[in-house]
């Protein structure tokens, strides 16, 4: 039985970081074990330009832990006023990795994002000409769809016609949560890839209204059924190089989440890779566990491995572990399922 495993130090290739005291309260539970991620713009007010780019990456810095090499990776928000020309700038001076589509409304502080997908053909125009990738939170926002097949009317109505008027736009289609998300990346080009999230690994809709409802598993786009979460486990450990982990880490202080009209998003940060390794145990793919979370990621965004490496322990009873941090004046709950964790980072 394998008790141990090393890997070279995992990215995060999605990852909410907010800011203000809570950037400081959350970062050291990613540069811990990550050593890059791609950070979400969806600050209020959105990282919309170069400059705003750079001064939240400075901020990511200043509140590092001492010692730690962890380097942020930007974004910038797509609204419908993002010009072409607001993309070659940032793209002359490297300011970001991918420009991400919100679609409006769609998730946390979405409301600035793209309201119809043609407003922004220009820009993706430009995008396909430099090579510069599209990250899409994929899902509708209809009131006539149903949430559980939001992601795959997104599909239908904007991710292939897009897919097809920019067939080299390179796009990364997030935190996927269905079987029909997983299929169709599996049917598409190399331009196609797709993130998986630790907790679309561990959880299906039950997990969210089990023992009444539960705020700390809801997120979006919203758990699925158990043949939904298979495909995405079939996925992750496939060793396919279009699939690669992004956390989706996203923390709300506990009053965001315990209340009515509860805030989506789940902090996973402190536990993610535990959990992901436990799954590719379970799965008998350890073998697969080092390209998912270390190597297709970054040759996709088209970086080299991290340098150093890191080591994960099987312990023999559940992990013992925090189950919140403090904020300022907030706490954050840490993910924390039903599924007991065995495996954890060794300092």
């Amino acid at each position: 039985m394998n008790t141990e495993i090393t890997i070279i130090r995992p990215d995060d290739w999605h990852l909410h970081l907010r800011d203000g005291e809570m950037l400081a309260a959350v970062l050291p539970a990613t540069s811990r074990i990550y050593g890059r991620a791609i950070i979400m713009p969806n600050l209020m007010p959105p990282v919309t330009n170069a400059v705003m780019a750079e001064e939240y990456r400075k901020r990511i810095i200043e509140v590092r832990p001492e010692g730690s090499r962890f380097e942020p990776l930007m974004t910038c928000y797509l609204t419908d006023s993002t010009s072409p020309e607001d993309i070659h700038a940032a793209y002359a001076v490297k300011a970001f990795h991918a420009v991400k589509l919100f679609p409006a409304g769609a998730t946390t502080n979405s409301a600035s994002g793209v309201t119809d997908i043609k407003n922004v053909y220009p820009v993706l125009e430009a995008m396909q000409e430099i090579g510069l990738p599209l990250s899409v939170h994929g899902e509708v926002v209809d009131p006539d769809v149903d949430v559980f097949d939001r992601e795959a009317v997104f599909i239908d109505r904007v991710l292939e016609p897009v897919h097809q008027d920019f067939p080299e736009l390179k796009i990364i289609f997030e935190h996927l949560t269905s079987k029909i998300a997983v299929d169709y990346v599996f049917d598409q080009d190399e331009n196609m890839v797709a993130t998986i999230t630790p907790h679309h690994l561990l959880l299906t809709r039950n997990d969210l209204f089990k023992g009444g409802m539960n705020p700390y598993m809801y997120c979006l786009p919203v758990a699925k059924t158990f043949e939904d979460r298979n495909a995405i486990r079939e996925a992750a450990t496939s060793g396919d190089e279009r699939f690669f982990l992004g956390t989706d880490s996203a923390p709300h202080p506990s009053r965001s989440k315990e209340k009515a009209g509860a805030a989506a998003g789940i902090f996973n940060a402190p536990t993610s890779i535990g959990y992901v390794t436990q799954v590719f145990d379970e799965l008998k793919a350890l073998d697969k566990l080092e390209g998912f979370a270390s190597i297709y990621g970054a040759r996709f965004y088209g970086l080299s491995p991290n340098g150093s490496t890191v080591t994960l322990a099987k312990r023999e009873h559940p992990v013992e572990m925090e189950g919140q941090i403090v904020a300022g004046n907030d706490v954050v709950k840490i993910f924390k399922p039903d599924t007991p964790l065995y495996w954890e980072l060794v300092d």
